[in-house]
């Protein structure tokens, strides 16, 4: 017979206590019967993959009985070319978890109602053993019932985390990147033939040594030298400038999160493909990826007054990135790298009468306005639908002219991502209702790059260069230590010396 201690401690355990020991779990289910350790077993498997919270869409979007609109979620997901078939697989798992909760609370109440019948027994002096059993009983099943539990929303949970957000009706439908749709195009582009690309402009400058960068840090990396150093400097400066001029606060970030926190602000995917893990002593962190994710968990768990919003942050960190989707391209210079700074746009807003599409035209005018201060050709795409990621509504780019390719390269990304994010990370909008009551609401949450520097300075090399070296566009020059050009410090190689390099 299952005893009061053993039902207590996994009673503790289904709550969330997943930080206990396997030698403690396997000596908690010494005590259960076979079914209960298999099922207590079962729950920490299936729980222990989403031991970090995930982003994902209000389970009220799903249930019509509550004014859900299940297909409005289906027309999304068709927008994103995802299967639609999840829609339905999430209401009947939804309804299995409710069922659930709703025997173990009966079973609950039927075990307060058998206590206050002990107690009068008690105080009657009259023989409790018959309900002392009925008691245990009662508690065994709960038990048992409270794993099930945990177990069927475990599995909701993880499968309404592969659901995307809403996709905006604004946004261009298709699962091909070649039909994002071109918003606007600013300045006039560079068409010479034969201009050097930004790989062969950094090693004429001199700016960066790639070579004891691989050795010392392996495949991309690389040392900034000399004016790179200044030049890396002064568009971060101009960036916090450029933002601090526009109302934003500046926020110097953590450069790593611990795993839960980062689980709340990073999707899945990331993990894999992007973020580096720092082992040490206690609980493993993440080398974060943009300062997005820093951002997006500084106001964690807050309520927010409407009178507080909209809040602007300007954010600057040094970014690691794995790369591991991207062997094979960009692997020379310094245009796709583990390591380089970035300063980002991050916005919070009222998710009410549409602030956050206001915000984000906002925040791509800015960065519009910083590429035309540094007199950067460029063009605005929306992306299509298929291509967005899940916490997107809708996300716009920004590409820059490289002339030597003749081609235009993302340099920033801009999205809405509403209350995907704000509802796992729990920041609420303070929003008193005509019946002057508090209506839960979460707050929208934007992000958008102002600056990647390493890219930016390859297309400031690209388009600045001259014969005899680059030229330092005039928004820098002011943080530049009087410097207005960079000569070259190498000569170009012959063509006798690239064919004899080629052959060897």
């Amino acid at each position: 017979m299952i005893n009061d201690e053993a039902l207590e401690l996994q009673a503790a355990l289904v709550k969330g206590l997943r930080v206990l020991t396997i030698f403690t779990l396997y000596s908690i289910s010494r005590f259960c019967g076979t079914r209960s350790r298999v099922s207590l077993l079962y729950s920490i498997v299936v729980s222990s993959r989403f031991v970090s919270a995930r982003n994902m869409l209000d389970i009220n979007l799903f249930r019509e009985e509550r004014g859900g609109n299940p297909e409005l979620i289906r027309e999304s997901l068709r927008r994103r070319f995802k299967d639609v078939g999840l829609v339905d697989e999430i209401i009947q798992l939804d309804r299995e978890w409710r069922q659930r909760q709703f025997e173990v609370e009966n079973l609950k109440k039927e075990s307060n109602k058998i206590s206050k019948e002990i107690g009068k027994l008690t105080i009657a002096k009259k023989d409790v053993s018959e309900k002392k059993t009925e008691n245990t009983e009662n508690k065994r099943l709960t038990a048992e019932k409270e794993v099930d539990v945990q177990k069927a929303k475990a599995e909701l949970d993880a499968k309404l985390a592969t659901v995307g957000n809403l996709v905006h009706d604004s946004v261009p439908e298709s699962d091909n990147e070649e039909n994002n749709e071109v918003v606007r195009t600013w300045g006039e582009k560079r068409m010479e033939p034969q201009l050097l690309n930004h790989v062969d402009l950094v090693e004429r400058l001199g700016i960066a040594d790639l070579i004891k960068g691989t050795n010392v840090a392996g495949g991309r990396g690389y040392y900034l030298k000399g004016d790179g150093v200044l030049l890396n400097q002064a568009l971060i400066n101009f960036g916090l400038g450029f933002l601090r001029r526009r109302n934003f606060e500046l926020l110097q970030t953590p450069f790593f999160m611990r795993r839960d926190v980062m689980g709340e602000c990073a999707q899945l995917a990331q993990f894999d493909e992007e973020l580096y893990k720092v082992t040490g002593e206690g609980e493993d962190k993440y080398l974060i990826a943009t300062a997005e994710q820093p951002l997006c968990a500084y106001h964690r768990n807050d309520w927010i007054q409407p009178t507080d919003l909209p809040l602007r942050y300007a954010g600057y960190s040094t970014c690691f990135r794995k790369e591991a989707g991207s062997h094979g391209r960009d692997t020379l210079g310094i245009f796709r790298v583990h390591q380089f700074e970035k300063v980002e746009q991050f916005c919070i807003t009222s998710p009410d009468d549409n602030k956050s599409w206001e915000m984000l035209e906002e925040m791509i005018t800015n960065s519009e306005e910083f590429y035309k201060e540094l007199n950067i050709p460029y063009q605005v795409v929306s992306i299509v639908s298929g291509a967005l990621n899940d916490a997107a509504a809708k996300k716009y780019d920004l590409e820059a002219w490289f002339p030597a390719s003749k081609t235009y390269r993302e340099l920033v990304s801009c999205s809405n991502c509403t209350d995907y994010q704000s509802r796992t990370l729990g920041i609420r909008y303070r929003h008193t209702t005509n019946r002057n009551d508090q209506e839960k609401k979460y707050v929208h949450l934007l992000n958008s790059t102002l600056t990647a520097t390493e890219r930016t300075i390859c297309c400031i090399l690209e388009n600045y260069q001259k014969e005899d070296g680059v030229e330092i566009p005039a928004a820098l020059q002011p943080f530049m230590g009087g410097l207005t050009f960079l000569p070259f410090q190498k000569i170009a190689p012959t063509k006798d010396a690239k064919g004899k390099k080629s052959k060897e």
